[in-house]
């Protein structure tokens, strides 16, 4: 699950785990798992998938905001939104391959000639696969005119957020007399708002995610270098049967919201901070921990308790048709109250973002955002405050909107050096 934190980890990871014999004789056996890791078990048969029924759903949501805004087709290339409507997943290259879906009338694929068997074969998966049409494109052949060949007459076309700009470009161009307009008001009008389907499969895995995170804790102990933690964790991912990643940071570090790429090790009452998550039947999950080995010192307590507070107060702020930014509110005016604001002086970045099948995506819970907050939103939670020299705290977990309020997927944590209790 590549994220923005996946920088962080490499090769050195696994090695910096193992026991110094271990990483020094190419003929050491494979190191056995902690025993908190070994006793976690496989959970991702857990998941329910997503059914094509509810993909359908999906589909003729996206048809009724598209009628309200007027618009003639929706146009999504490889990635979330792709996987989302379809099922089918596909990156994006220097060829086009596309779904369209018009407001009315049945959706049709344009992809490259050698991809049609591919294609023809998941046309049952997809909804009104049955219907779909297929349209192919050689090597020396335009697909940006066969694309636009079969757009419906009149309106716009509306391109998914993801879709590159050189396809963009070349669409615009393929017919200049059709407006190109965002997507975002129909993709994330349809992703922002979780089925319980999806809210089943987002809670598994934050509680796969928080295990292993425990689990890594309880095996760690001062000495051992970030880059071996963070091995510590993937191998409770392995364990639980999804893939996931994690960063590490500890010490004056930690003072960075996403950490530095210097080999750190990990001292006995200083803080240490991880980040991320794992990907479970297309959703992700993004907690972060904040802890010491040891005992902590007034201070830490000090600015964990705010954080804490400020957390819990984002929460409390959330309910149905408020504003995105009354929950970032919430949680900066208890930063600032105990002296350290304004603003992003120390707390600097945004309360939280929304999360689903991205870690990242609409909406966003910050200042200046008045979009409604509706049932069924899942952000992050995830105030923290940063001192430079000295370090950071930041505490996070994931949660959805109810009518009566945010709910957390997984229990806030208690304390610096009990953070699972």
């Amino acid at each position: 699950m590549p994220t923005r934190r996946s920088f962080l980890l490499t090769s050195a990871a696994a090695t910096a785990a193992l026991p110094l014999a271990a990483q020094t004789s190419s003929h050491a056996p494979t190191p056995t798992l902690p025993a908190p890791i070994a006793a976690l078990k496989n959970r991702s048969h857990e998941a329910v998938p997503i059914t094509l029924a509810e993909r359908q759903r999906r589909v003729d949501r996206a048809r009724e905001l598209m009628a309200r805004q007027k618009i003639a087709a929706l146009c999504i290339t490889g990635g979330t939104s792709l996987g989302y409507f379809t099922g089918i997943r596909s990156g994006v290259s220097e060829r086009i391959f596309a779904w369209i879906l018009p407001a009315s009338g049945a959706p049709y694929i344009v992809c490259p000639a050698f991809e049609e068997a591919r294609m023809t074969e998941q046309l049952s998966q997809l909804p009104e696969g049955a219907q779909t049409r297929i349209y192919t494109w050689n090597e020396d052949e335009d697909p940006y005119a066969l694309l636009v060949k079969h757009l419906p007459h009149p309106g716009p076309l509306a391109l998914d957020e993801r879709v590159p700009f050189v396809y963009a470009d070349r669409l615009a161009q393929a017919d200049p007399s059709r407006k190109v307009v965002s997507g975002i008001p129909i993709t994330a009008g349809c992703r922002s708002i979780k089925s319980p389907a999806e809210l089943a499969i987002m809670q598994l895995a934050n509680n796969i995610t928080l295990s292993c995170y425990k689990a890594a804790f309880e095996s760690a102990t001062p000495g051992l270098t970030t880059a071996g933690f963070t091995a510590l964790v993937d191998s409770a991912f392995a364990q639980c049967g999804v893939r996931g990643d994690v960063s590490c940071q500890t010490g004056e570090w930690s003072a960075l919201p996403h950490g530095s790429i210097k080999p750190q090790v990990i001292r006995e009452n200083q803080i240490v901070l991880i980040d991320d998550g794992c990907v479970l039947e297309g959703y992700v999950s993004d907690i972060s921990r904040t802890f010491v080995f040891g005992k902590a010192t007034d201070r830490q307590k000090k600015i964990f308790d705010i954080v804490h507070t400020a957390q819990a107060a984002a929460l409390s702020a959330a309910r149905v048709g408020a504003p995105c930014h009354v929950v970032d509110d919430a949680a900066r005016k208890v930063v600032t109250d105990a002296g350290f604001g304004p603003d992003y002086k120390t707390f600097l970045h945004r309360l939280g973002h929304g999360i689903g099948m991205d870690g990242h995506e609409w909406p966003y819970l910050v200042r200046g955002n008045n979009q409604p907050l509706e049932v069924g939103m899942c952000f992050s939670d995830e105030p923290g405050i940063y001192l430079p020299g000295e370090f950071g705290v930041r505490l996070e977990d994931d949660w959805h909107l109810t009518e009566s309020g945010g709910v957390m997927f997984t229990p806030t944590s208690s304390s610096l050096e009990n953070p699972f209790a």
